[in-house]
């Protein structure tokens, strides 16, 4: 097809599940009927060259699952605990996708009323397209709130006590997003954000031009950098909360143990789907080593690349408690809405399921202990973990 001939118009969203949907990953193989080729460039994408888009998706290729036979899994289950969300059925969480009306009318409130329907926890956005009043009204008890720190620590006030009025139970503080650059894949397809999608939950407040530097110093470090986040500002938002704060967007083991010892109540592993730094590695390839940073039993979430049930197996193995599921949310919402959601969702928990009985896992605090092994091992060297247990 030439360059210059226009992309099909996409599909509106189904009302059912459309046929040939036999695992989570066939929503992103039939995501491009239903998302603009501009949007969907932009969902795809990371930042830069992708490269770290690709080295999420490829970590898991690195790992194999050793099967077990004769275990006694009859009693099996999924069932986990974290800070901030009760008991959950299952180790899959909703991660906190912004704009998601970009692909579906509903946007965050059909993914709320998936998340709900499967007994799935739910994090969302400060960029959300959706009030978080009404997405709240349609999700289930565990829903986290994904915070960024706004210009102002009155904005960032404002947006806490709204969460937790609104009956969020966790905060989740995102660190590694002040500066993204764009995807050159979106950029050259000529994604522009449309004027009916916008973040109505944050309130646009006047602030310098932070591009706008003295004569020879920095657009970075003088520039974009000046409202990042320091330590300072950790430290506060600590004090004015009395939820649980996870913090989003962690690689190094240093900033692992540094974080832990602020006392936040969990980690996520994160390179924000690639969307950070690009050249940073894998979110899988750092999980075992920010693991072993912060110890067997301390609350680690893992984020970047879940296109199946046995990718989560896999981050399970390597140290995570549990999983967001990022753009698999979204391919699966524009294909069908909420319905889709709670498809791909079920699709996923019914493959983790399938991994963990095969492996001999009934629950996962075995998987934990499984025996993963590098996929080019020509002999038998499962990868130790530290141990935790679940409940």
């Amino acid at each position: 097809m030439s360059s210059l001939t226009p992309s099909p118009a996409p599909l509106p969203p189904l009302d059912h599940i459309p046929d040939g949907v036999f695992c989570a990953a066939d929503y992103e193989r039939l995501a491009p009927r239903f998302i603009a080729a501009p949007t969907h460039a932009y969902i795809a994408g990371g930042s830069g060259h992708d490269v770290t888009v690709a080295a999420n998706r490829a970590a898991f290729a690195g790992w194999a699952i050793c099967p077990h036979v004769l275990a006694d899994v009859r009693q099996g289950h999924t069932r986990l605990a974290l800070p901030g969300a009760l008991t959950l059925a299952h180790p899959l969480l909703l991660a906190p996708v912004a704009y998601q009306t970009l692909v579906h009318p509903a946007g965050e409130v059909a993914s709320a009323q998936a998340a709900e329907a499967t007994h799935s926890g739910l994090v969302v956005s400060t960029l959300a397209s959706q009030p978080l009043d009404e997405v709240a009204a349609h999700a289930g008890p565990a829903r986290w709130f994904q915070l960024y720190l706004q210009p102002t620590r009155e904005a960032t006030l404002a947006l806490l006590r709204r969460a937790e009025e609104t009956g969020y139970t966790a905060i989740v503080l995102t660190l590694d997003a002040s500066i993204q650059v764009p995807s050159l894949h979106a950029l050259r397809a000529g994604f522009r954000m449309p004027a009916h999608v916008a973040a109505v939950n944050v309130v646009v407040q006047a602030v310098a031009e932070t591009t706008s530097v003295q004569p020879g110093h920095s657009r970075i470090f003088q520039g974009v950098m000046q409202q990042a986040p320091r330590w300072d500002d950790l430290d506060w938002l600590l004090a004015q909360t009395h939820l649980p704060v996870w913090v989003k967007g962690v690689l190094h083991p240093d900033d692992a143990r540094a974080l832990q010892a602020r006392g936040v109540a969990g980690l996520v592993v994160s390179n924000h789907g690639g969307r950070g730094l690009d050249g940073a590695p894998g979110s899988l390839r750092m999980l075992p080593q920010v693991r072993e940073a912060v110890g067997a039993a301390f609350p680690l979430l893992f984020d970047g690349g879940i296109r199946s049930g046995a990718d989560v197996f896999k981050a399970l193995a390597l140290g995570a408690d549990a999983v967001l599921i990022g753009r698999l949310q979204l391919y699966a919402l524009s294909v069908a809405g909420a319905l889709g959601v709670a498809h791909m969702l079920q699709l996923l928990r019914d493959e983790l399921e399938i991994c963990m009985a095969q492996a001999g896992c009934a629950t996962l605090a075995d998987v934990r202990r499984a025996a993963l092994l590098p996929a080019s091992a020509t002999a038998f060297q499962p990868r130790a973990v530290p141990d935790a247990d679940h409940h």
